[in-house]
């Protein structure tokens, strides 16, 4: 399988300032991949670097060291080398993001929250907005809320919308970070059928998952990072 995210030997540290200049490794030569049509569960207790992994791989964060590749247009492309306009290129075509926070712009209303990442790739508004009601339907946001900003929902309401917008532009990856933590279970149940249905469709899914039965549930497979965990 030829691997859609391939990480090779990345390092990242952190310096804290405020601690007089302590450094903390949080990842060290790790070596990693994701191909298509898989969900991988990272696994391993607080600290070991789950969502620091997911913020390099997505360009948020850069590593002193190492290698990621992301395929893009057919063509593996190194994040820490590319220029910024082909890193911001492969956010908006390539590699979708849930964070753990929905942080959209203030009063803009809910529908069209979901649909801009489709607008963004040429997709005309109206269609863009339909698929937005499709994924908000499918995730229970009721229609009277689509046209209100999403700053005034409730925790969960919020996070059912940040998984609107990822999963409404059918993402080549996906990246999720703790995705279903402000959840009930029938909610869950909604994000583990776009999971698998992103997964048949070829999406390569690399996700933190604070509920084990759920990472059991959407994963093929498991990606231990607690070998890895920073030292105290």
């Amino acid at each position: 399988m030829i691997p859609v995210v391939d990480i090779r030997g990345v390092t990242k540290r952190f310096r804290l300032h405020n601690q007089g200049g302590v450094e903390l490794d949080v990842l060290r030569d790790l070596d990693f991949t994701a191909g298509a049509g898989e969900c991988v569960v990272l696994a391993g207790p607080s600290g070991a670097g789950k969502s620091t992994l997911l913020r390099c791989i997505y360009g948020n964060y850069q590593p002193q060291a190492g290698q990621i590749f992301v395929r893009h247009d057919g063509q593996p492309i190194d994040l820490l080398r590319a220029h910024y306009r082909t890193v911001l290129d492969i956010r908006r075509r390539t590699v979708g993001y849930v964070a753990q926070f929905l942080r959209v712009v203030p009063r803009v209303p809910t529908i069209d929250v979901v649909a801009e990442p489709l607008r963004r790739i040429g997709v005309p508004t109206e269609a863009a907005r339909e698929r937005a009601r499709v994924v908000l339907s499918r995730l229970a946001i009721p229609e009277r809320l689509w046209s209100l900003a999403p700053q005034t929902f409730s925790g969960g309401e919020q996070q059912r919308v940040n998984l609107a917008r990822a999963f409404a532009a059918d993402y080549p990856v996906l990246l999720l970070d703790e995705p279903t933590a402000a959840l009930d279970p029938p909610n869950r149940a909604r994000v583990g059928d776009l999971i698998h249905e992103a997964k048949r469709r070829g999406a390569a899914i690399v996700g933190v998952f604070h509920d084990p039965e759920f990472a059991e549930l959407v994963g093929t497979r498991r990606f231990d990072m607690a070998p890895l965990a920073r030292a105290a």
